[in-house]
């Protein structure tokens, strides 16, 4: 079969197990592991309360993406949405929002991923960058053959960090912490909730990869809401205990100052040097197979709205290339890859965070409004849910770090002139 550009269509071979696999491998990534200390900076012992906010939020951007991707199931999720509900412009401001700031998110994640292997290796910057730029490469090879590859590599990534970090949670609700009886030195005021929220926004933003691969979902309208729904459910009971926990035993004063929260957590449990060792190896093995597994769902996601912008030629139309053999669309894939490392030889992981929050909070924002103008709905998903979701988007985009929010909304104008400018050719 093939699309309407003459291209092979993708094939459906995703159940709902392996889609909900490949949500909960996108979340739990990179976000888990940085996202906690500079939302605590913010939030100081506010933390909870941003991060049920931040919550919130998903959950009603979960519903919404449920709801449109059932009614579409093909690739390019919200830009696809907003392309048929609203029109090609919202349309093009999602596409753009979710590649480029999915593109940073990326790139953060191998610079996470190479970090902490290269602690474990006693390797410095430049090995990690290194080790970074492989793991784009490697992956990106996975990718390439299918779908199926994906997420059975997806299954083996997300076992074991699952493991460790429940362990890790384990710790922190039995063992005495530094914390105890301390009063956190976090002054500010409740109002650091918002950015705090958006902050962690980064490490929820990884449910609606399946609808990304929507074109590749067995039974899409069955199986991409329970995909969606049931991997945020699970995510969100993790990240509560993990946040508690690490409020509980750090308190808001040292969280904020960590660079690997988890990390610090086995360091000060007060073990004995062998186990510390042992358990802060475990802990940078898991912070890394987590942002391979993150990683690797990151770059089909993205790669698959390319595919979906470059067939409206919203992207140049080579980028529509998908191979006969694996039903991938590997010119994306390529193209995503080399934008990845780039960004890696010359980025940094804290400071892409609210870059790739605006971005991404700008694309849910459109689901939202594109789910407000479905005539057809579930009893599941009513028009206040949308609603919700729309305004919690925008407040939490907004009231990020003004340098994040100036940086992207320079990025979406160099988006949106480039677009006129390449209407204005065709004309």
């Amino acid at each position: 079969m093939s699309s309407a550009s003459g291209q092979p269509a993708l094939a459906r071979r995703l159940g709902t197990f392996d889609a909900t696999v490949i949500g909960v491998g996108s979340m739990v990534g990179a976000g888990v592991f940085v996202a906690f200390a500079p939302a605590a900076a913010h939030a100081g012992p506010w933390l909870p309360a941003a991060l049920l906010l931040a919550a919130v939020v998903a959950w009603c951007n979960a519903t919404s993406t449920a709801q449109l991707a059932a009614v579409h199931p093909a690739s390019g999720g919200t830009y696809l949405y907003a392309n048929r509900q609203l029109g090609p412009w919202p349309g093009f401001v999602a596409g753009w929002g979710f590649v480029t700031g999915k593109t940073a998110s990326a790139a953060a994640m191998s610079l996470t991923f190479g970090l902490y292997t290269a602690e474990l290796l006693g390797a410095g910057d430049a090995g990690a960058r290194l080790l970074a730029v492989v793991a784009v490469l490697g992956l990106t090879a996975v990718n390439l053959g299918g779908v199926s590859r994906t997420a059975r590599l997806t299954k083996l990534l997300v076992v074991p960090v699952l493991a460790v970090l429940l362990a890790v949670v384990v710790l922190l609700h039995t063992v005495p912490g530094p914390a105890a009886g301390a009063v956190p030195g976090w002054e500010g005021s409740g109002w650091g909730v918002l950015p705090a929220a958006g902050t962690l926004f980064f490490a929820f933003a990884g449910y609606a990869r399946v609808a990304t691969l929507g074109e590749e979902v067995r039974d899409p309208a069955r199986t991409i809401p329970r995909a969606v729904l049931g991997a945020l459910a699970l995510t969100l009971l993790l990240y509560a205990a993990l946040g508690l926990g690490l409020l509980r035993f750090l308190g808001a004063d040292r969280l904020a100052a960590a660079t690997a929260p988890l990390l610090t957590v086995v360091e000060r449990a007060g073990w004995s040097a062998g186990t510390t060792a042992a358990g802060a190896v475990l802990v940078t093995a898991a912070a890394a197979l987590a942002t391979l597994g993150a990683l690797l769902a990151l770059v089909a996601g993205i790669s698959r709205t390319v595919l979906a912008m470059a067939r409206q030629r919203d992207l140049p139309g080579r980028l529509g290339a998908v191979s006969q053999r694996h039903r991938a669309p590997w010119a994306a894939e390529l193209a995503v890859a080399g934008v990845v490392v780039v960004l890696v030889l010359a980025g940094d992981v804290r400071t892409v965070i609210g870059f790739s929050s605006f971005g991404v909070l700008v694309y849910y924002a459109l689901a939202n409004l594109s789910a407000l103008t479905l005539t057809e709905r579930p009893g599941w998903a009513p028009r206040a849910v949308n609603a919700l979701g729309l305004a919690g988007c925008l407040l939490l985009a907004f009231t990020l770090p003004a340098a994040s929010v100036l940086t992207m909304l320079g990025v979406f104008a160099v988006g949106l002139a480039g677009r006129a400018v390449a209407l204005s050719r065709r004309r």
